[in-house]
């Protein structure tokens, strides 16, 4: 089952430009997409609700390492209610590709977060989906596998 979703994934991906160039959108930059990703992440760290309510899309799809999934609305609320808070958030080993106006940005990530109140450091291998709609760019999606213990 994992395969067919992963294979479904990646066919999703590989029509992504031709979907952005059916739609004459503007192309993303790599660059661009890295400073929206560091928006992101300072306004989880920072408790940024405003900011993150302008930089995560309607429909986004967040699947967390743990298989939970959450909308827009479950991520800001989960993260208002304050069971969970993102203290530190790095990522390194990262590369961008850019598909019309979408980028996808992989790479590995090292959290540290607050999991109802518990401290939990996280090490994951993450998908992160920016596409440029009405302007600007929005978060769609993520996806994060935990590393295998060391």
């Amino acid at each position: 089952m994992r395969r067919l979703i992963a294979a479904l994934f990646c066919g999703a991906i590989q029509m992504m430009p031709v979907a952005s160039q059916a739609a004459g959108c503007e192309p993303v930059t790599a660059a661009d997409a890295l400073v929206a990703e560091d928006a992101r992440y300072a306004a989880q760290v920072g408790d940024d609700y405003i900011a993150l309510e302008q930089l995560l899309a309607d429909d986004l799809v967040y699947i967390h390492s743990s298989a939970l999934v959450d909308s827009k609305r479950s991520y800001i609320d989960s993260l208002r209610s304050g069971a969970v808070k993102y203290v530190t958030m790095r990522r390194s080993e990262v590369s961008v590709r850019t598909l019309g106006c979408v980028a996808a940005i992989t790479g590995l990530g090292n959290f540290d977060v607050k999991l109802n109140g518990k401290d939990l450091s996280v090490e994951v291998r993450f998908h992160s989906l920016w596409a440029l709609r009405d302007g600007r760019l929005q978060f769609v999606s993520w996806q994060a596998t935990r590393t295998p213990p060391k």
